[in-house]
């Protein structure tokens, strides 16, 4: 099947824009922008599709060819899909962290799963060090979601536009976490360019350095947490942290009791890092006068069933 034919990918984008009026209420409007509602359950497919329609334009995907990524499990899903309606082969290398819905939806998608330790960047066993050794050992292609520039230049080019376009060019606030750094890097340099004093915010877990790599009087702390892909240790390649005007650090339990209000008083079926970003964003509307502030729901709640903290939810 080629690149042109219709197909799923098609409909990767355009998700919608929905206040949250019940979480919000009393403060500035907060808009939550619905990546979970992508094909794929999450803003990932976005750069999945984007680095293959790359890479196939450069002429480096033979027929058939497989392609290998470091994910959470997000990214992996979208290029399960790419894969499928493109005829490739896919390989996932997985931190031992994530939760075994997406070990298992991946499965079922006919991707291979190589788990590795929760290891540190420079650890030849960190699942970025294990993926780039077995692209070069297989003759593998490296999707290399972390250092792609099609990933930031996907989210320059519709993520931030769509936004733009849905709040009529009226917006206090961007708020996200950062896995790879794409969606905040590139929706934000967009809105920069066309709102003048919007405000760029970086939703962080408590135990990431990277709130205090971005914001040096943020504590350097370096911990573990319970909240899937997002933050980190260092600085991903393709992240410009000067994009940056705000940092908010978000606890794992105030992530995950946003979570459950998201489900139960606004009907989002989403995952943690979505309970990260609205704590962060409610506490921007707080400060503020008027909004909006758009806050990106990045994935679908489908993944975490097993996780303990979501399965408290149902013996409540």
């Amino acid at each position: 099947m080629t690149a042109s034919s219709p197909s799923i990918l098609d409909h990767i984008g355009h998700t919608p824009l929905v206040p949250l009026a019940r979480l919000a209420a009393g403060l500035a409007s907060v808009l939550a922008k619905c990546e979970y509602l992508n094909p794929g359950g999450s803003v990932k497919d976005r750069i999945a599709l984007a680095i293959v329609n790359d890479a196939e334009e450069r002429g480096l995907l033979a027929p058939g060819a497989t392609l290998i990524e470091a994910t959470a499990g997000n990214t992996g899903v979208g290029l399960a899909l790419v894969a499928a309606v493109r005829g490739y082969s896919l390989v996932c290398v997985m931190p031992e962290k994530m939760s075994k819905d997406k070990r298992a939806a991946l499965a079922a998608l006919g991707a291979k799963i190589i788990i590795t330790p929760n290891a540190p960047p420079s650890d030849p066993r960190n699942f970025q060090n294990v993926a780039r050794r077995l692209a070069h050992d297989n003759g593998w292609f490296l999707t290399d979601q972390f250092a792609n520039p099609a990933n930031v230049r996907v989210h320059e080019q519709t993520t931030g536009p769509e936004i733009l376009e849905q709040t009529g060019g009226k917006i206090a606030a961007l708020v996200a976490g950062v896995g790879t750094g794409g969606t905040l890097t590139g929706a934000g340099r967009f809105l920069k360019r066309h709102v003048p004093g919007i405000r760029i915010v970086l939703a962080d877990p408590v135990g990431s350095r990277l709130a205090h790599l971005v914001s040096p009087d943020q504590s350097d702390l370096d911990a573990s947490y319970l909240v899937e892909g997002i933050g980190g240790s260092m600085i991903p390649a393709i992240f410009d942290p000067t994009i940056v005007d705000v940092v908010e650090r978000v606890s794992d339990d105030e992530s995950f009791a946003m979570v459950r209000r998201l489900l139960r008083e606004e009907g989002l079926l989403v995952g943690g890092t979505s309970g990260t970003a609205v704590v962060a964003a409610v506490r921007v509307a707080q400060k503020l006068k008027n909004g909006p502030v758009v806050v990106v729901l990045a994935d679908s709640w489908d993944r975490y069933y097993a996780q303990p903290w979501m399965s408290r939810f149902s013996q409540e």
